[in-house]
This record gives C-alpha cells, structure tokens and sequence, in this order.
C-alpha cells in the first residue's frame, strides 16, 4: 500500500474513493452536531477520536472508547492485510480478524448512533442510516438543519457536575463510624467516570444496618471505600481514628467477610481459626491468647462441637458461620458481610442474623448486604439506600431508621424500595434522582 493511501486510510478510515468522500461529508456534520451538542467541533478533524468525542454527545461514552480502539485495530488490520501479497494462508488469518474488529466496531457505531437519536428525540428508524453506512446523513441533518435541536448540552452537563457536590460533611465523633465520601472515581481513557460521589452519614456503635441498592447501584464499591481496600477521595473515621491515615492499626478494628470464603477445605474448623488468628491479631498476642481467643469465638458461633472436622465435610450454615468467626476473631469494632446468608434456607439465615444482632448489641457496628431483607429486617436498626443517578453515579438515596425509610419511600417493604430506585429498563419505577434529591433536602434542613 502506498504511503498516500495509508495517510488517506488514517485520516477518513477509508482508502476508496467513495467512502473518502462520505467520510468528509461525516465530519462536516459532525462539525455541526458538535457545535450544537457543546462539543469543541475541531474534534471533529482527530482521527479516531471523534468517534469517541460523537459518543460523548449521545451519552454513550463507554462504546465510544471500545471504536477508538477498534478503529486503531482496523486501520492496523487494513494495512497488514495489504502488505501480506505471498502468503495466501497469513493473509486469510489477518482477514478473519479484520472482519472481527469490524464487527465489533460497527456494533458500537449503532448503539452510538442509537443514543443521538435519542438525544435529538427522534424517531428510531433513523437507525437505519448507520446500518447502511449513511451516517453522515444523520450527522449532516443533525449537525446543520436549525429544525433538529439535541434535547441537552455537554456543557450543561459539565456544568451540573462542577456543582455537584453538595458540600455536606458528617461530623466525626470518637465513637462510632463516621463516613464522608467526596467522590470515588476512575479514569477511562479521555473520561473520568464517578462511581460513587457525596455519600455522608454517622452510624452510633451498637446498630445494625442493612445496605440496600440495585445491581450496580455502587454497595461493594461503598464498603470497600469504607474499609480502606479501594481508598476513595474520603474521610473514614472509626472511633476517632482515620481508617486511612492510620490502616496499619484499624485493620484489626475492622472485619469484611466476602459472599464468597477462602478457607482450605482440608484444614480442620480448629486449624483454620488458629491461622486466622496469627494473621488478625496484633503480634503482641503471644500463644495462650490466641487460643483462648479461638476458643471464645467458637463458642460464640457454636463451633466448639465441630472444631476437629474438616471445612469440606461441613454444612452450608456452618461454614458460613466459620468465615464470619474468622474476621471475628481480632475483635472488631465494625464488621461487614456481603451476602452472608446467601445459600441458606429461611430457618439458617434466620439464626444467623440473630447472631449477627448479638454482636451489634455488644457495641459493635454491623452492615450486611442482603437480597432476602424482609425475612429478617425486624433484627435491623437502618437501612443505607443507594442508588444509581442519571449519570449512572453510586448515590445516598436515603439512611436512616426502618420505620423512617419506609415512610420517606411511602413502601411497606424493603424489595419495594429497591424497586423503586431502580431504573425502568432493570424493572423499576426509575425514581432515583428524586429520592436522592429529596434526601439530600432532607439532611441539609
């Protein structure tokens, strides 16, 4: 291929003369639909990138990374399959894999395309274009007809986000857990994408608190802000003392049991509690009271009976009381479990809760993430209620007691409340952003 072409190739992401030519009419309109949309419109001129830039104004930023690197990979297969002239086996390998990335490439144009339509309300039969290799007629109509206006503005948008925050900010007291997450963010190539963002409460020692929320409505991400696995732009503070700044010894004031376990399955109940205990209790402990600490534990989750058997041979629920007595075992100020009652019937889960109400009322702070909350949300003090906003931003939709919760959602149960933050394509009533913002005029009065 010669040079000239590939520079052609490159720039318009065609090397006929025809598509050229539709690749110059693309960005002539996408000049225009930038222009409208709040997009800077010389992105329109960057190879690659002004797919990505395009995707931003459809509200479809995730599928706009996937073409910027899929059209690099086109262009690279493109090239690769002219040059390979003599060997007819390399040439049919890279063709395959060519067709592949243009497929997946051509996937997400359409879902970009997709989400324009949308946000210029038009009808969905414009779709048609694009699965014609006419999109440039979409973005020529869009970009300079005055008739076709987009239904929001990047830099409205961009603005919203600068105000964002509200600016609240839970008192820290020496006792108890004290939460302020500014925001916990990550960076995608061109984009920073908010997973979580303005999430402040106070929690008293002593409760028992059920974290509520949608599929990806941010919960796992929430408490491993919390515990200090995924440090976010917080401020965490557990009886006084910075679970960030000071990680080295709140490790052991703060327990985490997964949904899933890591224990060896031949290492007996006994085994494995003793080296838990070498690796969560502080190295002060010398050997007497590691076991006696082992000991106490097993009584307190009823393991003493079974202690010499092997975790393989053990029942469903006692094998999740062990996971939970191995982050136990330091003794910890504030424990947390994903789903410990996953698995379980109604009559084990129940038992189990009513231990974990045992140890909230020994002064400990106890969250649990559930998906079967109203079997056992008598043995709960409050509810934490996330969210997924219209950015798609893990927000604090509510955080108070029971009673409260049920009243603010106006529901009689808590997969009720769930429902009605999530939004209408998971099968909610889609009415997250007006309870977040009610919350949020709530707490501020």
């Amino acid at each position: 291929m010669k040079v000239f072409q590939i520079i052609i190739l490159i720039l318009f992401n065609s090397s006929t003369i025809m598509g050229t030519a539709a690749s110059v009419l693309n960005i002539i309109g996408m000049w225009g639909v930038f222009q409208k949309c709040g997009q800077q419109p010389w992105k329109a001129l960057i190879p690659f990138y002004r797919g990505y830039a395009l995707s931003e104004c459809a509200g479809r930023e995730p599928e706009g990374r996937r073409i910027y690197f899929l059209g690099i990979l086109t262009c690279v297969a493109t090239i690769a399959t002219s040059m390979l002239t003599d060997d007819s086996n390399a040439e049919i390998v890279v063709s395959i894999i060519a067709v592949s990335i243009n497929l997946g490439y051509y996937i997400s144009i359409l879902k970009i395309y997709w989400g324009l339509i949308e946000v210029f309300d038009r009808r969905k039969r414009w779709i048609i274009f694009p699965a014609l290799s006419l999109s440039f007629i979409i973005n020529l109509v869009y970009g300079w007809n005055k008739k076709y206006q987009p239904q929001w503005n990047l830099q409205d948008f961009r603005d919203n986000e600068a105000n964002y925050f509200s600016g609240a900010h839970a008192r820290a007291l020496d006792n108890g857990l004290t939460i302020n997450i500014n925001e916990r963010s990550i960076r995608n190539l061109f984009a920073k994408t908010y997973l979580l963002r303005d999430i402040h409460m106070y929690i008293k020692p002593g409760r028992m608190v059920l974290l509520l929320g949608g599929s990806g409505a941010g919960k796992t991400t929430f408490l491993n802000a919390v515990i200090g696995y995924e440090k976010a732009n917080a401020e965490i503070v557990l009886n006084g003392s910075n679970v960030y700044k000071e990680y080295k010894k709140m490790k052991y004031e703060v327990g985490f049991v997964p949904q899933q376990d890591l224990m060896r399955g031949n290492d007996t109940v006994l085994r494995t509690l003793t080296d838990a205990a070498a690796l969560r209790l502080p190295v002060d402990f010398d050997s007497g009271e590691r076991r006696e600490r082992v000991n106490d534990v097993m009584k307190i989750f009823g393991l003493l009976p079974i202690q010499k058997s092997l975790v393989d041979k053990l029942s469903g629920g006692q094998r999740k009381r062990l996971s939970i007595a191995m982050e136990f075992i330091s003794n910890p100020a504030l424990f947390i479990l994903d789903e410990p009652d996953s698995g379980l019937d109604g009559v084990m889960a129940r038992e189990l809760m009513e231990q974990l109400r045992e140890i909230a009322d020994q002064g400990k702070i106890v969250i649990v993430i559930t998906h079967t909350p109203d079997r056992v949300i008598d043995l709960f003090d409050d509810v934490i209620v996330l969210a997924k906003d219209t950015n798609r931003t893990g927000r604090l939709a509510f955080y108070g007691s029971i009673d409260e919760a049920k009243e603010f959602f106006g529901k009689d149960r808590m997969e009720q409340i769930v429902m009605s933050v999530n939004r209408q394509e998971e099968g909610g009533e889609g009415k997250a952003d007006e309870y977040i913002k009610r919350f949020e005029q709530a707490v501020s009065v």
